[in-house]
C-alpha cells in the first residue's frame, strides 16, 4: 500500500484532494471508511485533542491499524493538537500525520514549537506527516451566528509568510487562511478566496490543506483543489449529519443501540461519500 504522503502528493499533480473526516465514536469511524472502500478512493480519519479523548488514542490507533493490515488506504491523523506534549503523544502512538496548531500565538512562538514536533517526529517515527498552521480561522466545529471576531481578509495568511513559515519549520503539509472557518455560519459561509490560495501555492513547496470546509459550495471547494489544495478536511457538517441520523433512529420504540445508532453511520457514510466525490473529481 501506498504511504499518505504518496497518496498526497499523488493528489497534489492530479489536482485532487484526500478527504479528512473527523470521527469521536466507533460508529462515525465506520461511516467514513465504508464510503472510502466502496469508492475506492484514500482517507484520513481526523481525530482532534478532544476526541482522542473521548475514544482513546490507543483505540483509534487500534482501529486504524485493523483497516491498514486489511489493505485499505486510511490513515489517522492527530487534528488541532495545541501543544507540543501533545504531538509528541501522536508520534510516539505511530499515528500517520499530526498538526500542530499555534495558529492563535505569535509567529515567532508557532515556529519554534511546530519546529520542535517536526524534529522530534523525525527522530522517533521518520514516515510520520507534520502538519502546520499559520492565520486564525476559529476554533471549535459547532453552528454560529457570525463570524469570529478576529477573521477577515486581512488576517488571511500571507503568501510571504506561509513561505517563510514552511522555510523554516520543515514542515510536511501548511494548513492557511484563505477565507475558511471552523463550524457553520447560520447565515452562510464566507467565499473562499481563491486566488489566495494560488498564491500560497506558488510560494511554498508542501501540499496545502483546507480546514473548515463544512458548509463551503462544492464548487468553491473544487475550485480551491484546482488552485493547491491537497486535503481538505470536514467535521461540522458530519457531526450534524450524525446528530439527525441518530434522532431518526431515537424517535422509534427501537432499544438496540446498534439499530437506532445505524441511522446516524448511514447519514454519515452518505455524507462522506458525497464529499469524496466531489474531493476525487468523481462527480
Amino acid at each position: 500500500m501506498k504511504t499518505l504522503k504518496e497518496y498526497i502528493l499523488e493528489a497534489k499533480e492530479k489536482k485532487i484532494a484526500i478527504g479528512h473526516f473527523n470521527v469521536s465514536d466507533s460508529e462515525g469511524y465506520n461511516a467514513v471508511i465504508q464510503a472510502a472502500k466502496e469508492l475506492g478512493v484514500p482517507v484520513i480519519v481526523g481525530v482532534s485533542e478532544k476526541e482522542r479523548s473521548f475514544l482513546g488514542v490507543a483505540e483509534i490507533r487500534a482501529l486504524v491499524t485493523v483497516a491498514q493490515e486489511r489493505g485499505e488506504a486510511v490513515f489517522l491523523n492527530a487534528d488541532h493538537t495545541y501543544s507540543v506534549e501533545a504531538s509528541k503523544e501522536a508520534v510516539d502512538n505511530h499515528f500517520d500525520a499530526v498538526i500542530i496548531d499555534g495558529a492563535e500565538k505569535p509567529f515567532v512562538e508557532n515556529v519554534m514549537m511546530t519546529k520542535e514536533v517536526v524534529n522530534y517526529a523525525k527522530e522517533h517515527h521518520p514516515n510520520m506527516l507534520v502538519e502546520g498552521e499559520l492565520g486564525f480561522i476559529g476554533t471549535g466545529s459547532q453552528l454560529r451566528d457570525e463570524i469570529p471576531e478576529g477573521i477577515s481578509e486581512e488576517t488571511q495568511t500571507k503568501p510571504e509568510d506561509a513561505k517563510m513559515f514552511v522555510d523554516e519549520t520543515c514542515v510536511d503539509m501548511f494548513a492557511p487562511s484563505v477565507g475558511n472557518i471552523h463550524g457553520l455560519i447560520k447565515s452562510g459561509e464566507p467565499k473562499l478566496n481563491i486566488q489566495r490560495v494560488k498564491d500560497i501555492a506558488a510560494l511554498v513547496s508542501v501540499p496545502l490543506v483546507l480546514h473548515g470546509a463544512s458548509g463551503n459550495t462544492d464548487e468553491e471547494v473544487g475550485e480551491a483543489i484546482e488552485a493547491g489544495i491537497s486535503v481538505v478536511h470536514i467535521n461540522t457538517e458530519l457531526r450534524a449529519a450524525y446528530k439527525h441520523g441518530i434522532e431518526k433512529g431515537m424517535s422509534t420504540d427501537e432499544l438496540a443501540p446498534y439499530k437506532f445508532m445505524a441511522e446516524g453511520v448511514e447519514e454519515m457514510k452518505k455524507l462522506v461519500t458525497q464529499k469524496l466525490r466531489v474531493f476525487n473529481r468523481l462527480v
